[in-house]
């Protein structure tokens, strides 16, 4: 929805209304992942310890980090459709954002502790069940593979969804790593090659989920969203009929699949109408993915306005 407001003309208001964009209904997605994901596990805590593989026990504990992060991109993508009110007028959408942070961080989190264990490991090698291992793996890789599939929808247009559905491919990549890692076990009985997996497969977890910490602080933050240039949308905005001056121009993350906007607009030929502003809220939604813009309609040069300079927050 794009909202104007004339500071010279207060009786005078119009609102121009954006396209609706509804979030894909994930919600079955997440409930299958997460219950699929905390059965493996209990599986995998089992045979590791009969196996005595601290790769397979480590697969558990990353798949049990899984389940969380699961459980909290599924609840934030609930709480973003929690109606709004008087006290959270947005509703709870950035609930999203915080969950893909959490996730991040979770994932990093994780991987320090399957590297300091499997460090231990490669100090004091103790004897692994290769076979046992290269079973409940492969099972975690089906696992995995499909409750990443679930989500895979989402992965570009949800930065909530990506967090999740990088933990399911982060714990699909293990589980290869722990197969081959039980094949050469059975072949070579190097019992080190167990921890030199998960070392391995650790560093690619860290690689994979950098851009995600990264991502999700910013809008955390308050940064513009990843895609949308403010240059070229400042430049839109100046270009538009009878717009001498564009300030205050913010632009931030309502949520990891909404995108919100404020600015000042000069205009020098009095009140643009509604017209202007149904045009102006289709073209942001359309051209940069900004659903809900808030416009204020200034008449005359601009310099009356305290939040004109461009140091001014």
């Amino acid at each position: 929805m794009a909202h104007d407001h004339d500071r010279h003309h207060d009786h005078d208001h119009s609102h121009g209304h954006g396209h609706s964009h509804a979030p894909t209904d994930f919600g079955r997605a997440f409930a299958i992942a997460t219950v699929l994901n905390l059965a493996l596990v209990v599986v995998q805590v089992v045979y590791g310890l009969i196996a005595g593989s601290i790769a397979l026990l480590a697969d558990a504990g990353h798949n049990f980090g899984d389940a969380v992060g699961l459980v909290l991109a599924w609840g934030a993508f609930l709480l973003g459709r929690v109606r709004v009110s008087d006290r959270f007028t947005y509703g709870f959408r950035s609930a999203s954002i915080l969950s893909a942070l959490i996730n991040a961080v979770l994932l990093l989190v994780a991987t320090g502790a399957i590297a300091l264990e499997a460090f231990r490991r490669l100090a004091e090698p103790a004897p692994v069940a290769g076979g046992t291992v290269i079973v409940v793996a492969g099972a975690g890789i089906v696992i995995n593979g499909f409750s990443a599939w679930l989500l895979m929808a989402g992965n570009k247009g949800d930065l909530n969804v990506r967090g999740a559905f990088l933990h399911l491919v982060a714990d699909a990549l293990v589980s290869v790593a722990v197969v081959v890692a039980g094949g050469i076990i059975i072949l070579t009985g190097w019992d080190w090659v167990d921890p030199a997996a998960s070392l391995l497969i650790a560093v690619v977890i860290v690689w994979g989920t950098w851009n995600l910490l990264r991502e999700s602080f910013q809008l955390s933050m308050n940064a513009v969203p990843k895609g949308i240039a403010l240059g070229e949308v400042r430049r839109h905005l100046q270009a538009l009929p009878h717009v001498t001056a564009v300030h205050d121009l913010h632009v931030w993350a309502m949520s990891t699949t909404e995108n919100a906007l404020t600015a000042h607009l000069v205009m020098d030929n009095g009140h643009p109408g509604d017209k202007f502003l149904e045009s102006l809220s289709h073209d942001l939604d359309h051209r940069f993915k900004i659903q809900h813009a808030t416009v204020q309609i200034e008449i005359g040069d601009g310099n009356v306005c305290i939040l004109a300079p461009a140091d001014t927050v």
